[in-house]
């Protein structure tokens, strides 16, 4: 409860904290309309992870780690999105990183825990030593690692460094890429999010991949927007094969939450199709994709962690029937999945036609022809899921409580889907402003 309360007056405090200018503190750190809009996504799913926490862990051992830990992990988020210097981006990344290691594997006694926790350490210690490396190249190309003055200084270097740069791209790219779930990056994610408790699964899907994106963004739309044309097209090709092995993968899955990582997995692709199209309009798109997967995917996962721990069961076969036994749950879980198939009036609809049109706009007939076609297949394996819910039957068909918490966090996270995507205008005009600003 104490962590609930730190997360919504830190969200009152962001607010009151708004200003029509950028406010930097030392050269670091800068409050501005790009950081504010992801410290809120952050907050908002630290909120309904503390919430649903209260039910899930209570059994749990640990649980004043637990709770600081996922404190620690929301305030590096929170830091990322801040960052304007490499370095200080490179320790809130850390701060970021280190807490949902412990977190991944905190049911010390699950051998499947431990082995999650493992895997996403050892992947993410990769990705820390190819992120510093980066930084090492770009230091030692312009002398700074400040992002602003980055971009200033490589706008008017010699073409002879471009090499250099480029490499340093290459490398910021997979160290983001492993954090945000992108193909060929991807591999640890489904038995870690499958491993970790649920309700963490729901932090590292939603929270963590957030903070991926606005380094990313941060990165390579300000620091490096000389070098667009170089890293666009890589983009273009990462966002394909991210969206089509992500969809091949979840149709294949027997367990409900390797289903949704590899349909995380998936959504990351949608969101690069606005860097590999990187106009206001593709900037906007991915803000808007950003803020809408994380409300769909933290919904769908909470769902899970709900069904788990009252019918002890991640297994497909175990949702038969989920409608008439868990009917507020069901029906949550049902849209959160429509809206992540991107099906009208939903709000992922909006975000993936502001992404394919980003596309078109920008002559990329091909990913956007990619985009609508995965949309599209995605949908097999969400309607699959649905059916069981609603058209097939367990062998138990005695309704079963419904956690009071869970209900009404996916009560929340069903309007707001719902509101996003009957009423998207002021969250679209926020987006805009911000990819105009960035």
């Amino acid at each position: 409860m104490v962590a609930l309360v730190i997360s919504l007056v830190s969200a009152l405090g962001m607010l009151f904290q708004s200003s029509p200018r950028p406010v930097f503190v030392y050269d670091v750190l800068v409050l501005d309309p790009f950081s504010l809009f992801f410290a809120a996504i952050f907050l908002f799913i630290s909120a309904l992870v503390n919430v649903t926490s209260i039910s899930y862990m209570k059994q749990a051992e640990n649980q004043l780690a637990y709770y600081c830990l996922l404190l620690f992990s929301t305030f590096g988020m929170m830091l990322v999105a801040l960052s304007v210097d490499l370095v200080v981006l490179f320790v809130s990344w850390e701060l970021m990183s280190v807490p949902t290691y412990v977190l991944t594997g905190i049911l010390k006694k699950d051998p499947a825990s431990n082995e999650a926790a493992v895997k996403y350490f050892l992947t993410s210690a990769l990705s820390s030593g190819l992120l510093i490396y980066a930084i090492s190249l770009i230091f030692g190309v312009t002398g700074s690692t400040n992002i602003i003055t980055i971009s200033e200084m490589l706008s008017s270097q010699n073409l002879l460094l471009k090499p250099v740069t480029v490499l340093a791209i290459a490398l910021f790219i997979a160290g983001f890429g492993m954090k945000v779930a992108a193909v060929p990056f991807h591999m640890w994610i489904p038995d870690a999010y499958e491993g970790a408790p649920t309700t963490i699964a729901a932090l590292l899907a939603a929270g963590t991949k957030a903070g991926g994106f606005a380094a990313l963004l941060r990165v390579f739309v300000v620091a490096l927007v000389f070098f667009k044309s170089d890293w666009s097209v890589i983009f273009g090709v990462v966002a394909l094969l991210t969206m089509t092995l992500g969809n091949l993968g979840a149709l294949m899955q027997k367990s409900f939450t390797r289903l949704l990582a590899y349909s995380s997995i998936a959504q990351a692709g949608y969101v690069m199709i606005g860097l590999a199209a990187p106009t206001a309009l593709g900037i906007e798109g991915a803000l808007f994709h950003i803020l809408n997967y994380s409300v769909m995917t933290s919904a769908a996962f909470l769902a899970a962690a709900a069904v788990l721990m009252k019918l002890s069961t991640t297994a497909l076969n175990g949702y038969s029937g989920l409608g008439k036994r868990m009917p507020y749950i069901a029906l949550a879980l049902s849209i959160s999945l429509l809206a992540l198939a991107g099906v009208p009036p939903l709000n992922g609809f909006m975000s993936k036609l502001i992404l394919f049109t980003a596309a078109v706009d920008s002559h990329l007939y091909w990913l956007a022809l990619a985009g609508v076609l995965n949309s599209a297949f995605s949908l097999a394996y969400y309607a699959w899921v649905i059916k069981r819910m609603y058209l097939d039957e367990a062998p138990d068909m005695t309704p079963v409580k419904e956690p009071g918490l869970f209900v009404g966090v996916l009560a929340l996270s069903t309007a707001i889907i719902v509101l996003l995507g009957v009423y998207p205008e002021p969250f679209l005009s926020l987006t805009l402003r911000i990819a105009t600003w960035l």
